[in-house]
């Protein structure tokens, strides 16, 4: 497969995705190898922009194995890059629960007190993915019945917090 000798991070993780969606492995194999130097360096970048398309990358290019890398975008300082890691990590979750168990103390933190009120909400969404833990559940119940939450935040807190406990009722 030929690819476009002129082209970027954000068409290249376009791409990825979707080689991803039609499960043409080898092709994206191939594109992950071609971009992994690049990545891992926007991933590094001082420009908050670079770091959120990096992490945003991450997650079309379904990079399991890039989950280390994706786990510093929780910690970054800027909210567009924490936020882009959070997508990534909600959509490498989907199928492995593992994604989301591996960093919960870190989604608890950002969804009950990062200050920006669409990174708690997006912290929220990854939870649904993980294995319904009594403390997970607790957590977002509190923040669901909380008055200090903004009503976008309480109303994504109560229904994962549902979900959850629909997931954990299923498994007695």
């Amino acid at each position: 497969m030929y690819y476009a000798p002129h082209v970027t991070l954000a068409e290249a993780a376009a791409q990825a995705d979707e080689l991803a969606e039609r499960g043409a492995a080898r092709e994206l194999a191939a594109l992950r190898a071609q971009w992994d130097d690049e990545l891992e360096a926007a991933a590094r970048s001082s420009d908050f922009r670079e770091r959120a398309l990096a992490f945003r990358a991450l997650g079309l290019f379904r990079w399991r194995a890039k989950e280390e890398l994706l786990r510093r975008g929780l910690d970054d300082g800027s909210p567009a890059a924490r936020g882009a890691a959070l997508l990534s990590l909600e959509l490498l979750s989907r199928d492995h629960p593992s994604t989301v168990n591996a960093v919960r103390p870190l989604l608890h933190a950002l969804a009950s007190g990062d200050d920006n009120p669409a990174v708690r909400r997006l912290a929220v969404m990854a939870l649904k993915n993980g294995s319904p833990q009594r403390d997970t559940i607790v957590l977002l119940e509190g923040i669901g019945s909380s008055e200090e939450a903004e009503p976008q935040l309480r109303q994504a807190a109560a229904k994962v917090a549902q979900l959850l406990r629909r997931k954990q009722a299923a498994r007695r």
